[in-house]
Order: C-alpha cells, then structure tokens, then sequence
C-alpha cells in the first residue's frame, strides 16, 4: 500500500499540487552524457583543471543522520571516478545557513550544497547556486521530469537540484518509560501530551529521566520539527502561513506555545535543553532519559549506526490541539537534495559527483537504509520498506501529505521562533507578540511581493484535510 500511495500518487500531488501553488530543526558522480539540444556550461562557468591535476571538492552539509553511508559513497566516487576527482564532506551542525552565508561573503563557498526546502529559495536569491539545466540528459530528465517543481527546485525557470526523498515528522517516544508511568498510548492532544510529560517526569526524575525535550539550542529548528506537524495535523500551516487568507497568521503557534510553557514551567523538559542540540539530545534519548520528542523519518537511521539502543522505543503521529485531526501530517522536504555552487571553479566535477549521488544504487539504498523515504518514481518501484527498528511508525500513511509551499520572508527583528521561545522561557504577553509578529511578517511579505520575490495567491476554499486538492 505504501508503493502504490507513493507510485501512482506522489509524483502527481507533487507536481499538480506544489507547483500549481506556485511555492513551498541537521561526495560524488559518473560522468554526465549532454542531451540532444542542450549545451553544458561553459569553460568560466567553472570546468575541470587541466589533465593530470586532482580536482579538489568540498560538499556541505548539515545532515548527520545519514554521515557514515554518504562517507562510503565518497570514498567509492574518491577510488573509482577515473578523473581524479576528490570530494572532502564537510557535515555542519545547526548554523548551517549562517555557516554558508559566511562562506559565501569570504570566498570560501563550498562547490556541492546540501539543499532543502528550507534554504533553496533563499540560496537563489542569494545567487549561490548554480543551475544545472544544461547536465540533464534524457535519462534523468525521464526519472526526475515529474518532480521538478516551481519554487521547490526549479526557479525563473532554472533547475537547481533534483528531488530523493520526503521526510515524514512524528511524536518519538519510549515506549518503557510510558508503561512506567502508567501511561498506555502516547497522546492524541497537547493536554495529553503536558499530563504524559509530566507522569514520566514524577515517575523517572530520581533516575534522571524527564518526559519531553527538544533541541532547543536552535528554537527554529527544534519548533520546524515540532509544532509545524502539530499544526499541520490540526488544520493549520506549520510555518505560521495562512493558505486561506495569503497572510501570515501566529494565533494557532501561540496556542501551541502554551503546551510547551506549561511543560516547561511544570518542570517536565530534560534540564539544560534550552542549550541542547539535536545529537546530544539522541543520545540523551537512547541513553532512556527522554520521555518523548519530535522529529523527522531520519530517527530510525540514527537509533541504528549513530547512536544504537537497545531501549524500547517508537514513532507516532504528533499530538493535535484537541486530539482531532482537522489536517494531514506535512511530508517535507520532498523535491530537493544536492546543488552547485555557483562560485565554485569545478562545476564539470560538481555535476559528475552529483550525478553519482542520483544514481539508482545510492537512492534505492539511502531509501532501504532508512535515511528518507524516496519520492522519486522509478525508485519507490524498486526500493524495499527499510527494515529499520522504529521506522514502521514513521511510514505514510492516510493521515501523511505534501502541503503547499508557504512564501519564505525575512521580517526586521526577531524571528518567530525566537521570539516564541523567549515566551515559553520568561513569560510575557502572548497576545502582543503573536500580534506582532504578524504584523512584521505581512509587512516583509508585502514587501516581498511588490519586489516580485514571492507570489501569494489566497485560496479561500483551502481543504487542510486535502491540502493538495485529492
């Protein structure tokens, strides 16, 4: 059931429903063949050194769930490319955009970019990024053709990455800490989830353990991985964006926070998360001292080659505001994995290592491995389920969909996140702050608009249920 969800219907949600809308918290290739009609870049767009020469470059990324397999597919492009091509990976922690802004400004850029819904829009207005339109031959244009997308990855009318996997996010849970406080199910609302925090924090704090955590160390990140699935599943966009009336609204994220503070003020959060990144907290979690969390598809991964347990341990769907669900569980970062650096010299390279990675071998096995759930058409035919511990609980099912994208701005001030934590951790006015917010993100999405960086149409008969109009 879940191939033929993903076959016969993945490609087509993707491509009538993300583009049609006009939009959308962690080395390597063989050799590309031109297609008939296209040209390659040109020798200063950036091509190979002279014969003989190693050609030196450096991908970045910021996701560790899946580091020990992508070292592998290096060191096999490293040993076999025949061009003496050398790709050094760099895996970045959550200052991942900060990391290639300042790289970007010093000249230091990297030539492969790890590329995700979240950053590709700004990595093109920024100009970082190459397109590869020219590198696409007709085989690739074949098995990639349906997924890409307007404002995903496609921009202007550019291509700048190719799609692999979507991430499901979930409620990750121990499933002996529950049954220690008497606890027989996780929870289906967010009352639910501060009285479960709190009984396993009662029941387990003499040991150490604690019912919740995040990576609050990075409050974007930890929130984009929380409460954007918590409001997608109760009938809001988990970004703040309201689909129905094409402005941002923070009301529903404000009634979200307060779940959060309660925890915090009932002392239900592991102690020091508020400085905690995301891989301490894993390990923290396999350790059996974290009641639950939430996070991506990646955990099975994770709980397998990076920090294996033995705990008792699951994944399910995120808690609601009511225990209804008004809305579908958001599949993100569906339609983008690796770009080009436009300033980097060896873009000929760049694609060749890149290609290497879109091979079928390494997408298959990135999917069967459970390092995302593949999205590509012709790969979802021929992977198997990953047979991972945990990832049953994160496979799609009826309650899982792709949303439209939301308009990415940059408001003057504090962002939403930020400012929601401040909240959660001292207090304040929640009204002021959510009016506030809204009132400086319609600000700098009008301004976005007017300069012709965002296009935002309202759809006053927006479905939650059916978010991509099934």
């Amino acid at each position: 059931m879940q191939k033929k969800w993903f076959g016969l219907g993945l490609s087509i949600m993707l491509a009538a429903g993300i583009a049609g809308c006009g939009g959308n918290n962690n080395g390597n290739s063989s050799a590309a063949t031109e297609a008939p009609g296209t040209a390659a870049p040109s020798a200063d767009a950036g091509g190979n050194t002279a014969a003989g020469e190693p050609v030196q470059l450096k991908y970045w990324t910021d996701d560790r769930h899946d580091q020990e397999y992508i070292k592998e597919l290096i060191n096999t492009f490293n040993e076999t490319n025949g061009e003496n091509i050398q790709v050094e990976l760099t895996v970045m922690s959550e200052n991942y955009a900060q990391s290639v802004d300042i790289a970007f400004s010093s000249n230091q850029a990297p030539d492969v970019l790890r590329l995700k819904s979240g950053n590709a829009s700004e990595f093109v207005k920024k100009g970082y990024l190459a397109p590869i339109d020219g590198y696409l031959n007709e085989d690739i244009k074949t098995k990639f053709g349906s997924l890409q997308l307007d404002n995903v990855n496609r921009f202007d009318g550019k291509l700048y990455s190719l799609a692999n996997t979507g991430l499901t996010l979930r409620l990750v849970y121990n499933k002996d800490l529950f049954a220690k406080a008497g606890i027989e199910s996780p929870p289906a609302s967010l009352q639910e989830m501060v009285d479960d925090a709190k009984k396993i924090t009662e029941a387990g704090k003499s040991e150490g353990i604690y019912g919740f955590a995040l990576n609050f160390k990075s409050p974007k990140s930890a929130f984009d991985r929380s409460i954007r699935e918590i409001l997608s599943l109760s009938g809001y966009q988990g970004l703040g964006f309201d689909m129905k009336t094409g402005k941002f609204d923070f009301a529903p994220y404000s009634e979200v926070i307060e779940y959060f503070k309660q925890m915090y003020e009932d002392r239900s959060i592991l102690p020091g998360a508020e400085t905690l990144d995301i891989d301490p907290l894993r390990a923290q979690f396999a350790a059996g001292k974290i009641g639950m969390y939430l996070s991506f598809s990646t955990e099975p991964g994770v709980y397998k080659d990076q920090f294996p347990t033995e705990i008792n341990w699951a994944g399910a769907l995120a808690p609601t505001l009511d225990g209804q669900i008004k809305g579908t569980s958001e599949i993100v970062s569906a339609g983008t994995w690796l770009g080009i650096s436009a300033k980097s010299a060896q873009q000929d390279a760049a694609w060749k290592f890149m290609e290497y990675m879109y091979g079928d071998d390494v997408l298959k096995t990135y999917h069967e491995k459970g390092f995302g759930i593949a999205v590509v058409p012709h790969i979802v035919e021929q992977a198997q389920n990953p047979d991972i511990k945990g990832m049953e609980g994160f496979l799609v099912g009826e309650h899982d969909s792709l949303w439209p994208a939301s308009p990415t701005v940059t408001p003057e001030g504090t962002n939403y996140a930020d400012a929601f934590f401040k909240y959660m951790l001292s207090g304040g006015d929640a009204q002021a702050i959510t009016t506030d917010l809204n009132t400086r993100y319609n600000d700098a999405l009008s301004k976005a608009v007017e300069k012709g960086e965002v296009t935002v149409k309202p759809d006053a008969a927006f479905d939650p249920s059916k978010p991509q109009g099934e």
